[in-house]
């Protein structure tokens, strides 16, 4: 019977290389289009496609887009920038090396800041750099070759390198998904892991706790969710334990994971930097970023999503989930801060924004930026509640979808129309509670005995008689009055 593997007495090491493909309309080095999609080897030139003579012209879209990511992060932006080939062979590579930054990146350091159950904590970068895409090999477009498409080759990228500062597979997930909000935020990339548009690839070591060298570190590559990266990563520290532990060697490797069967396999033996033979690239000349070049885009930045969270939890009392929800893509928190400057009741307005609008907009698949409603017609209705005048439940249920469909009609006309304007007539109320402290005198006798939890039930009984329309306030207070 073989031995139980101690998988607690080993440390991981986690380094992360993420390439987010930056929302400029043309490539990085020439016009072509760099849309998604298109019919294959359609978004391409004689310069995409490397051909003798043709030269590359820089796009200052892609720098700004680069630049505005590493202010977000807190890197130190280098002020002196030039672009190196990188040298090697594959089929979607049309001019047989990729233009890329090595020396000099365009942003050094920073960090990214992730949610953990001990708190948050300061994921250190590495740098950030500017870089082409290559193209896109397809296995399955004929049986007996492979096919190349050139439309993606050219498309502008920065890669963010992580130093090796994870740990877990759950502070990868964190990493990335905190990532993705950052770039979206800042309108640099769609963050699409499932069409290609942001890439990650993890590097994964173990060492034996208290260690200070790192191990044999090993590559995962073809990730293309979050939830993926997730799922190779804790099966890499598996297989890398499982393997030192039974005797075996770990070897400096790039492995691909299949995201069917939930395992990696071996790809080729890891490159050094030295095997892609960097140097400057003689097409294009070095370019300098000046001060007032940099301050305009540190001043154009918008608000970022970790203060608004401590604002909203500091400030207006939101939980920490709810801030976070709301933050989660800067439509949504662009939406609530346009209500709550009509309404200033924030923990209202975040709790419909995260009940009955995220569950309409989950349902028919729309995005906040397709939410039919402006934010005073939610305003409006939030301001019913507030009054008094219609029930919450009222509000959702019944207002909320005739809004949708009438998003020119104002709130307080559907209530009328549909006669569901709340009553707070003591007069009109008290024989609801009447008729039902009568149908329930058993019911009665335990309230009275002590059994104060059946309050609601005589409240939801009123309701109900009511047709939602009794002011549960009033009605609190008339329960509370007749069942002394």
């Amino acid at each position: 019977m073989s031995a139980t593997i101690d998988f607690d007495k080993y440390e991981v090491v986690i380094g992360l290389e993420v390439h987010a493909q930056l929302l400029t309309e043309s490539k990085l080095f020439c016009g072509d289009s760099a849309a998604f999609g298109g019919a294959p080897n359609t978004h391409i030139s004689p310069i995409t496609l490397g051909h003798p003579g043709s030269l590359p012209r820089l796009n200052r879209k892609a720098v700004e887009y680069a630049v505005r990511l590493g202010l977000a992060c807190g890197c130190g932006i280098e002020r002196n920038n030039y672009f190196a080939r990188k040298n090697y062979f594959y089929p979607d590579l049309p001019k047989g090396y990729q233009i890329s930054q090595h020396t000099a990146p365009i942003c050094i350091g920073g960090i990214v800041t992730i949610p953990t159950p001990a708190g948050d904590r300061q994921i250190q970068l590495n740098r950030i750099h500017l870089e082409e895409d290559a193209g896109k090999s397809m296995h399955d477009q004929d049986p007996s070759n492979t096919m190349v498409d050139y439309n993606r080759a050219g498309v502008p990228l920065v890669e963010i390198v992580t130093e090796p500062d994870l740990h877990t597979s759950d502070e990868v997930y964190a990493f990335l998904t905190t990532l993705r909000r950052l770039v979206r935020w800042l309108d640099v990339c769609d963050g699409n892991m499932e069409e290609g548009s942001m890439r990650c690839d993890a590097n994964i070591s173990i060492r034996l706790k208290g260690e200070k060298t790192l191990g044999t570190k090993v590559e995962v590559k073809n990730l293309n969710s979050i939830r993926n990266v997730k799922r190779a990563v804790e099966g890499e520290i598996k297989r890398q334990i499982t393997l030192v532990e039974t005797g075996g060697v770990i070897v400096q490797e790039t492995r691909s994971f299949d995201a069917g069967n939930g395992t990696s396999f071996s790809m080729r033996s890891k490159e050094e930097a030295n095997d892609y033979r960097y140097f400057p690239e003689p097409d294009l000349s070095p370019f300098h970023l000046n001060e007032e070049y940099l301050d305009t885009i540190r001043q154009a930045l918008p608000e970022l999503p970790d203060v608004l969270v401590h604002q909203y939890v500091n400030k207006y009392g939101l939980s920490d989930y709810d801030a976070r929800v709301v933050c989660d893509d800067k439509p949504t928190a662009d939406y609530f801060e346009q209500v709550v400057k009509i309404i200033p009741k924030h923990k209202a307005v975040a709790n419909w924004l995260l009940g009955p609008v995220k569950s309409t907009l989950n349902e028919q698949g729309l995005s906040m930026t397709q939410f039919p409603l402006p934010p005073t017609a939610l305003a409006e209705l939030i301001q019913l509640v507030e009054e008094g005048k219609v029930s919450f439940s009222i509000a959702s249920s019944r207002i909320f979808p005739e809004l949708l469909l009438q998003p020119a009609t104002t709130p307080l006309d559907i209530a009328i129309r549909l006669n569901l304007l709340q009553d707070n007539d003591a007069g009109s109320i008290a024989p609801i509670i009447d008729e039902v402290l009568a149908k329930y005198p058993d019911k009665v006798a335990e309230f009275r005995a002590g059994k104060k939890g059946l309050l609601g039930l005589f409240v939801g009984e009123v309701m109900k008689l009511s047709k939602g329309k009794a002011d549960p306030k009033i009605t609190n207070q008339l329960l509370a009055e007749k069942l002394k």
